[in-house]
């Protein structure tokens, strides 16, 4: 009877069974109803606090520097502290919250995997509930996997340093409500993740540590910190003794990243420069600005200036403050043949070398088979460091909103609008069909690249571009191609593996998605309604 009071307050769509108990019991589901309870309604008001600030930009302004809190900016303070076994961050792998996926991430040659419940997790309820058991699995150190050929994998003895990401502040957990109202994504992930964890996790000398997606304001940083806040006093816990890495994914945040930091200072160890999504955000924010337009996603590389300035910002602006600055993704997978194998850990070590020699406390990959050549990289240029904390770039020019908002120069190319249009409905298929981490084309893909495919051609319809053949991109010449490119899909794939997807599903949301008049904020927010 005092189950069913408390699972009362929050109301599931979906019945628990014996095997969901293990993460949501009495206590766990008592813990993550307060925490909704407390912290929905600022959730909702920071959302619509979102929808005021695009209004703005759409209408002419662009995003800037804040002024309110320059006493921040120019005083000297330093962030509470950085737990001992998050000091050497060099190499971090990231990937779904899949048995096996945790079992070789954890067991890579890197100092930390990141276990993601966001971008590379299609979020079903099995794989959610699956994945805080696979994680607490770890945690006591008992996870093994069999495949179907007999082959086990297990836990090696010094596993990586573990870190959950949780969904961003716009995702809904569609099967839990409270009123009425979904109740956050991320506070489920957050709560389920900590509340059951983190005995575990302090016992065995870590914690409970995150990395917190999408955000955009410090209002949204505060919001989290408050989260922490309340988690840590639920259970009479020191104050700090969460600790998260913010990553800057959107262009709005990247203003106010001395105010995020400032404001989740006793939580906060560091920022991380979400590429992908930062070229995403960049795009979907300044849609309305012609001037703004980008070309072929390939192009748009951290050479560029408006992405180079980005990366210093955050490295300059975390140092001061003592938290990490980590680099970016590197999505390569490794290839069989050996001589193409070379050329793309060629071009890893490149672009590593380039985050290393700026600053950067350490990197990501989403292959096991990169490690080694990223800790290379880091070991070369950290030498005895753990950490790149002493680079402070204290001599650079100051950083303009001009240089991070500069667009880049390139070429939009009828192979380039192809090869989006192939990529997205190939991602949409996986994380529709339940995957969420897929390999196209020798890059293992998350939602985030997928996002800038579709977000591309939404802009260059919106604003009349034309590809360098002369075509002016049109809706109807979108359509065309989405026709003609999902034949090239069933051909690359074969006919019994696009009969038995859900492609044509894929192509009819990306048909939706990318010919509407008003852009859709996230694909994921409409795939999830294609979900269990």
């Amino acid at each position: 009877m005092e189950n069913q009071l408390l699972i009362s307050k929050l109301a599931f769509s979906k019945e628990i069974s014996q095997q969901d108990t293990r993460v949501l019991h009495n206590d766990s589901i008592e813990f993550l109803s307060n925490l909704v309870e407390a912290f929905l309604p600022r959730r909702e008001e920071l959302l619509k606090q979102r929808t005021i600030r695009q209004q703005k930009i759409d209408a002419g302004e662009l995003p800037d520097f804040i002024s309110e809190f320059d006493s921040i900016k120019k005083s000297e303070w330093k962030i509470q502290n950085i737990p001992e076994d998050l000091r050497d961050r060099r190499v971090e792998i990231t990937g779904p919250v899949e048995r096996k996926m945790v079992i070789n991430a954890l067991n890579s040659n890197v100092k930390v995997f990141m276990a993601d419940f966001e971008d590379s997790l299609s979020p079903s309820w099995e794989k959610l509930i699956d994945g805080q058991i696979n994680l607490s699995d770890a945690i006591n150190g008992d996870i093994s996997y069999t495949n179907e050929k007999g082959k086990v994998y297990q836990l090696k003895s010094n596993p990586a340093v573990l870190i959950a990401r949780v969904r961003g502040l716009h995702l809904d957990e569609k099967h839990v409500s409270l009123a009425g109202k979904n109740i956050p994504g991320g506070l489920f992930d957050f709560a389920l993740y900590f509340f059951n964890n983190y005995q575990a996790l302090l016992k065995k000398g870590s914690g409970p540590y995150f990395y917190i997606p999408k955000l955009e304001s410090w209002q949204e940083a505060k919001w989290w910190s408050d989260v922490f806040s309340a988690a840590e006093d639920a259970v009479s816990l020191p104050r700090g003794t969460i600790k998260a890495t913010v990553l800057i994914e959107t262009l709005p945040a990247v203003f106010q990243m001395d105010e995020i930091l400032y404001h989740m200072r006793h939580h906060i160890v560091g920022l991380n420069c979400g590429r992908w999504d930062y070229i995403f955000s960049y795009i979907k924010t300044l849609k309305e600005h012609p001037d703004r337009v980008l070309p072929d996603r390939q192009v748009v590389t951290m050479t560029q200036d408006f992405l180079s300035a980005y990366s210093r910002l955050l490295i300059k602006t975390c140092h001061r403050r003592g938290a990490f600055a980590m680099g970016g993704m590197s999505a390569f997978i490794p290839s069989k043949d050996e001589t193409e194998n070379q050329a793309i850990l060629a071009k890893v070590r490149a672009d590593k070398e380039l985050e290393a020699k700026n600053g950067h406390d350490g990197s990501w990959v989403a292959h096991p088979g990169l490690a080694d050549t990223v800790m290379d990289v880091f070991n070369q240029v950290l030498g005895e460091n753990t950490n790149q904390l002493h680079v402070t770039r204290d001599s650079d020019e100051p950083i303009t909103a001009e240089q991070l908002l500069k667009p880049c120069a390139g070429e939009r190319t009828d192979a380039g609008m192809r090869a989006n249009i192939r990529v997205a409905v190939q991602y949409i298929e996986a994380w529709i069909s339940g995957n969420g981490c897929v390999p196209i084309y020798g890059l293992m893909e998350d939602a985030a690249t997928a996002e800038i495919s579709r977000t591309s051609i939404w802009q260059w319809i919106r604003h009349e571009k034309s590809l360098t053949n002369g075509e002016k991109v049109t809706k109807a010449l979108f359509e065309e191609m989405l026709d003609e490119e999902l034949q090239v899909i069933q051909k690359e794939l074969g006919d019994k593996r696009f009969q038995h997807g859900r492609f044509r599903e894929a192509a009819e949301l990306m048909r939706q998605i990318t010919t509407q008049d008003e852009l859709i904020e996230f694909l994921t927010i409409p795939g999830y309604q294609l979900l269990d």
